[in-house]
């Protein structure tokens, strides 16, 4: 503020003495030509003359006094018209501005916060988690240092908070000895800065923190780390797990408690064409709703098994096993044991690899890039757009092809492309963004997962509730305790189904996971209810029950 003032006093007092200077020259001139004006006309003239007014009151009638005057019109110019606006604008309003902007950035939280999240970052995975947070009542803040994200964050209406990262006291304004837990996605390395900086303010809080490289574990977990997720680990592992191939018909996308959670394509089996009702008559396990091309319908007695569709099942791996044994198709979809092909050699797609090779699955990459080219019997380098590479990568015989760029608006291409070549090919992709997620679906592609919800579910997780899963976008398995609404109550009286679109697929008491479940069944007091439904559904459970 002083370095201001000063500016703004030298450049007045230089003005000041510039029109005293004219002013005198003035008189001057004027006694030069044989008229006589007093001082006050003098400065009058010059300041009429700089500021470019010109009222031609008062003129000069020589040379002399024609070229002042245009000397003294170009500094006035100069000074008034140009100096004077910028100086005012850099020194008075711009700070101004500024100090407006600051008293808006929020420092500090509320002090009665408890039971919060500290984030550390704003990208999709963050957004996705708020979302989560927010529809399951928990408070959060997000801490960013940067005063225009935090602004831009807090128009939008997102709990921030602005400060260094590094800075203890940042969390402290944060009220973080009273949070229930702090998330950082960031590099590795700031990562670790956030985790060291937070440990040291308080001891007990858990952190999570992502990883991207495998020695960063260790590096994080030294700092202070609770739990590391590596999210191209989880983001390839769940698409591998979706992919047809191999011995196994149904294939397991997930676990809670002891109940497996899988899916079929139902061309694999005996069942299609007959009615979700007949089929759930003759198996033990729960068939609770079908996917096709990204619209989950939940079980329906009266509709019809296409072909193009896939079945959701749940219960317990003894009935997954009988149900493979007795509904399979074997040796029918001699693709199926062809290579699985995964278009992009990042970290997703070498995880996606590794994770079918676990299950037994053969596969090829095709990758554009050379460098990324790991094993030359396994790898097609070219770029997945040119037919040549697709085909000779086995495009025309995989069962499942897998696009894994980070690239929404590549992936959208390719999965077009994709079922252009193979109208009856299985296509997986990863979307980025979430709202890329239904395009990718009228794209073509049969399941689309995405790196923004699995990441927040992932983060979800380590809290409190460390029992929700993402099944597919829109698609989760849930477990909450029995309302009280609910509780005596059988199945078929509570009609959750109906009145949520939530499907019950097991209770849990004691430890005891009961996954054969009849219309009859009694859901007790004091036991925990799993339930698989889209967001929507969820929401209307929790509006309906909680």
């Amino acid at each position: 503020m002083r370095e201001r003032i000063a500016a703004l006093s030298n450049f007045f007092f230089a003005l000041v003495g510039l029109v005293l200077l004219y002013a005198g020259l003035f008189q001057v001139i004027m006694a030069y030509e044989g008229r006589d004006y007093s001082w006050l006309s003098g400065v009058y003239w010059t300041l009429v003359t700089m500021s470019t007014l010109g009222f031609g009151d008062i003129v000069f009638t020589s040379d002399v006094g024609r070229g002042f005057s245009v000397v003294v019109l170009l500094s006035g110019t100069v000074f008034m018209l140009v100096l004077l606006p910028v100086l005012f604008i850099e020194l008075v309003y711009a700070p101004w501005v500024a100090a407006q902007s600051a008293n808006r950035v929020p420092r500090s939280v509320k002090a009665d916060l408890s039971g919060h999240v500290i984030l550390t970052f704003a990208g999709p995975v963050a957004r996705a988690l708020i979302e989560r947070l927010t529809r399951f009542g928990y408070a959060y803040v997000v801490v960013l240092s940067a005063e225009d994200e935090v602004l831009a964050l807090r128009d939008e209406g997102i709990q921030v908070l602005c400060g260094e990262l590094d800075d203890p006291d940042t969390y402290r304004r944060a009220r973080i000895e009273a949070a229930a837990m702090v998330a950082t996605t960031r590099s590795d390395v700031e990562n670790t800065t956030v985790v060291f900086t937070a440990r040291g303010v308080a001891p007990s809080i858990p952190i999570v923190s992502t990883v991207r490289e495998g020695a960063a574990v260790d590096v994080l977990r030294l700092a202070g780390c609770n739990r590391t997720l590596n999210l191209a680990e989880l983001m390839g592992n769940s698409l591998a797990r979706r992919a047809i191939g191999g011995e196994r018909v149904a294939h397991i996308v997930g676990h809670i408690d002891d109940i497996v959670i899988a899916e079929v394509e139902a061309s694999r089996t005996t069942l299609v064409g007959g009615t979700l009702g007949h089929a759930q008559a003759v198996t033990a396990i729960s068939i609770v709703g079908t996917w096709d091309r990204g619209t989950f319908v939940t079980g329906d007695d009266q509709q019809v098994i296409a072909e193009s569709a896939t079945l959701v099942m749940a219960g317990a791996p003894e009935d997954l096993k009988e149900f493979d044994r007795q509904f399979g198709k074997r040796g029918t979809k001699a693709e199926a044991y062809h290579p699985v092909l995964i278009v992009g050699g990042g970290r997703v797609g070498r995880y996606t690899a590794r994770a079918l090779e676990h299950r037994g699955i053969d596969y090829r990459i095709v990758e554009q890039l050379p460098e990324r080219v790991e094993d030359d019997e396994r790898y097609v380098t070219g770029s997945a757009a040119k037919k040549q590479v697709l085909e000779s990568a086995g495009i025309r015989k995989a069962p499942t092809i897998i696009i894994t760029t980070r690239d929404d608006d590549t992936n959208i291409y390719l999965t077009i492309y994709a079922r252009l070549l193979r109208p009856d090919i299985q296509i997986i992709a990863r979307s980025t963004l979430q709202r890329n997620v239904a395009a990718l679906h009228r794209a073509g592609a049969n399941m689309v997962i995405s790196y923004a919800s699995m990441g927040a579910n992932a983060i979800f997780n380590r809290l409190k509730r460390s029992d929700l899963m993402m099944i597919a976008e829109g698609l989760d398995v849930f477990k909450l305790p029995v309302p009280e609404a609910l509780a005596g109550r059988s199945l078929q009286e509570a009609d959750i189904r109906a009145v949520t679109g939530c499907a019950v697929i097991g209770i849990d008491q004691h430890d005891n996971t009961l996954t054969s479940l009849r219309p009859q069944t009694v859901i007790p007091a004091k036991a925990e209810i799993i339930l698989l439904g889209t967001a929507e559904g969820e929401q209307a459970f929790l509006d309906r029950f909680r």
